[in-house]
């Protein structure tokens, strides 16, 4: 009897550890939408990546890629120049994304990527991450009074320059807090567990972080995969 049990058990458990490592690995995967409905797919890329062959990746079935440009108000990804002008020779349409520091002025941060990404024809709208890191995990603890002023102060500044309104970044947890004064920005939302709340308007959705495609050879084995809100008409209008 005992023997009966344990069969069916340990079958379990070796189902449920190969099931993590396939997910782990990225040969299957926790979110794959409908390819019907979200044609247009694309990569977020930065150092991490190593030297990114373009012309192969390129060729991976997506169509656009945002590049990491800056973060901060004096980092500058080292990839950042060989990756956006090898990716602006290829026929994916390109974007540019800061990540955003709550530890330097917002006037300075968007001097610091308008002097870095130098527009290109057809160029995606530029994007300012703004999520958890290092001390800054809890939006609840956040001077948000300083944390809005500064961002605004960066968005007005990008968007003066580039004559194009940014795309804000974000997780789920975070979201609700820069509704409450950015909500007229396009928004780009991280889920990589689940979908996004059905309430969300979003343009862009980090679906993944854990595909492995060829063309890049960094110490990161695995590449973020975003999706469009609609289709391949709409997303050349935009």
């Amino acid at each position: 009897m005992k023997r009966k049990i344990l069969i069916p058990v340990i079958s379990l458990i070796l189902l449920a550890g190969l099931t993590s490592t396939l997910l782990y690995t990225g040969v299957i995967h926790i979110n794959n939408p409908s390819r019907s409905k979200y044609p247009v797919r694309g990569v977020d890329v930065s150092h991490h990546q190593g030297e990114v062959d373009w012309d192969k990746l390129s060729k991976e079935d997506i169509s656009f890629a945002f590049i990491k440009a800056t973060e901060g108000s004096q980092y500058k990804d080292e990839q950042f120049d060989r990756n956006w002008g090898k990716a602006a020779a290829t026929e994916l349409r390109i974007g540019a994304y800061h990540f955003f520091s709550l530890d330097s002025s917002g006037a300075d941060q968007a001097e610091n990527f308008c002097n870095t990404v130098e527009a290109v024809k057809d160029m995606l709208p530029p994007v300012v991450d703004v999520e958890p890191y290092g001390n800054y995990q809890d939006p609840g603890q956040l001077d948000k009074e300083k944390m809005m002023a500064e961002l605004g102060d960066f968005l007005i500044g990008v968007e003066s320059y580039y004559g194009l309104k940014p795309i804000i970044y974000t997780t789920e947890e975070w979201l609700p807090v820069l509704e409450e004064k950015f909500s007229d920005y396009d928004l780009w939302i991280r889920n990589v567990y689940g979908k996004p709340d059905p309430a969300t308007n979003w343009t862009f959705w980090q679906y993944s972080n854990r595909h492995v495609l060829s063309g890049y050879s960094g110490t990161e084995r695995y590449i973020d995969m975003n999706v469009f809100y609609g289709g391949e008409e709409e997303f050349r209008l935009y």
